[in-house]
């Protein structure tokens, strides 16, 4: 906390949202306050940046964009980037005890958030400056330096907002968080337009409908040969394609079904003989999505600093081993060599027999970065098993069968198991969706799932918690 306290005169002057001045707020309005939310990002992300000049260059960041709720050219260009970043910062440094801190202290909690939102907002400015002396919004000479100051305040600004947006969710206005919103806003958004986009492609045999569903119909009243109409909407290349729509479906359900797998301890009070009844749930995917947002943050910031070297220095040894890359026919950067490429997905069938070593590094990759990224959020997220241990002594229970000293060895048997298998199968679930084929990519789709399932539960207790609160107010009156 020493180091934390250098930061206090900063933290006073970073913006905050006061908590409600209601304790509990009913779920109607949570709802609204989530949908008011949710249109001021949809807002940003269509209000294009002022004093851009449209750029003929590949975008860097295309793959990774739903990823990250980012729109390229709007005030959302940053996306949740920052937060995610400055979140990961400080569970890292909270984790190896570089900083520590007591939660159960306000005054710490709070300046540990405000040193949080301080280094969120400085790797937003960080960004928005390389961003623009990057070129992505075309040569800094053409530019001009207003219009560079005038679109790294953009950003800042939209940072900002996206910052308390956030804030204002998790503070009790809204249901959930911000970036889990965002990001299953982004996602949904870009499935459904790849479904039943009506933009128009010509693609060396007359224009063409960019959403698979739509495209079928085209096609199929268009031509004349209808078989062949068919087996062009089920497998065209370059567009959406109903196989890739098939094939999202099925990722979407599979990753339905394996979420429900979990193991429930039964649990009984200390301080009485008879059982209360209580369950302690411990699902498969212990630490939800966020595995994939922590390598997808990791893997982001990799691929972007290596195309902003390679694009810099691309002869430079050191700068290669990092990543070479290319623009391919669409319009996008994709890695040829190096660290980028061995730890990108293979993109075909073809790529995956032609060179093994690629799918090989890539499958150890992603297996083993979601279990370890999972298996050491539990500790320095405060899931661990001694801190579930500690939660259930406060609240004088324990686990059926087991005395109290042997709680810590139960929960860690069946905790550290689910945290790196489920870390493990996050990791084959993405794989699974992205050699399928599925639209947009495996780790989008996972956390799509992952937090509209998450929300429909919170959906389902708020429900219930309303329904019984009013049933016990109506007996009360009666």
């Amino acid at each position: 906390m020493t180091f934390l306290a250098y930061f206090k005169p900063l933290v006073r002057c970073v913006p905050e949202i006061d908590p409600p001045e209601r304790k509990m707020l009913t779920f109607r309005e949570r709802m609204m306050w989530t949908l008011v939310t949710l249109l001021i990002f949809l807002v940003c992300c269509q209000v294009p940046l002022y004093g851009t000049r449209i750029s003929d260059r590949a975008d860097p960041l295309q793959w990774i964009r739903m990823m990250l709720a980012s729109n390229r050219g709007t005030l959302m260009e940053l996306g949740i980037s920052p937060i995610v970043t400055s979140g990961l910062v400080m569970q890292l440094l909270a984790g190896t005890r570089a900083i520590v801190i007591d939660p159960s202290d306000r005054e710490q909690a709070l300046l540990y958030q405000g040193v949080q939102k301080l280094l969120g907002l400085g790797i937003t400015l960080v960004e928005a400056i390389v961003y623009v002396m990057s070129g992505m919004y075309g040569d800094l000479d053409k530019l001009g330096m207003g219009n560079a100051i005038m679109i790294v305040l953009q950003l800042f600004i939209a940072g900002v907002i996206v910052l308390l947006l956030d804030e204002m969710l998790q503070k009790g206005y809204g249901m959930g968080s911000g970036i889990s919103l965002f990001i299953a806003t982004n996602i949904s958004e870009n499935i459904i337009w790849k479904t039943f986009s009506p933009t128009t492609y010509n693609m060396g045999k007359g224009p063409e409908f960019q959403g698979a569903l739509i495209a079928m119909f085209h096609l199929m009243i268009t031509r004349k040969d209808k078989l062949g109409a068919l087996r062009e909407a089920f497998y065209r290349p370059n567009l959406p394609n109903i196989t890739n729509l098939m094939a999202t479906i099925i990722v979407f359900l599979v990753v339905i079904y394996i979420q429900g797998f979990r193991v429930d301890l039964p649990l009984k009070a200390t301080n009485s003989r008879g059982l209360s009844g209580r369950k302690l749930p411990i699902k498969l995917f212990y630490t939800s999505n966020i595995p994939v947002i922590l390598q997808t943050a990791l893997v982001s910031n990799f691929y972007f600093f290596s195309q902003l070297l390679h694009r810099k220095f691309a002869g430079n040894l050191f700068v290669r081993l990092f990543g070479e890359w290319r623009a391919n026919s669409a319009g996008q950067y994709v890695p040829i060599g190096g660290l980028a490429y061995y730890i990108s997905p293979p993109q075909t069938i073809i790529e995956i027999v032609s060179d093994p070593l690629h799918t090989l590094v890539y499958l150890v990759f992603i297996l083993g970065s979601c279990a370890v990224f999972s298996r050491v959020w539990i500790d320095i997220s405060g899931s661990s098993a001694a801190d579930v241990a500690r939660t259930l002594e406060e609240q004088k229970l324990v686990i059926k069968g087991y005395k109290s000293a042997s709680v810590v060895r139960v929960l860690n048997r069946y905790i550290t198991t689910a945290a790196a298998f489920g870390g493990i199968c996050i990791g084959a679930l993405s794989i699974f969706a992205d050699f399928m084929g599925a639209l947009g990519s495996g780790t989008s789709i996972l956390l799509a799932v992952s937090i509209i399932t998450n929300y429909y539960e919170m959906y389902a207790r708020e429900q219930h918690q309303e329904s019984v609160v009013f049933s016990s107010r109506d007996f009360l009156m009666g």
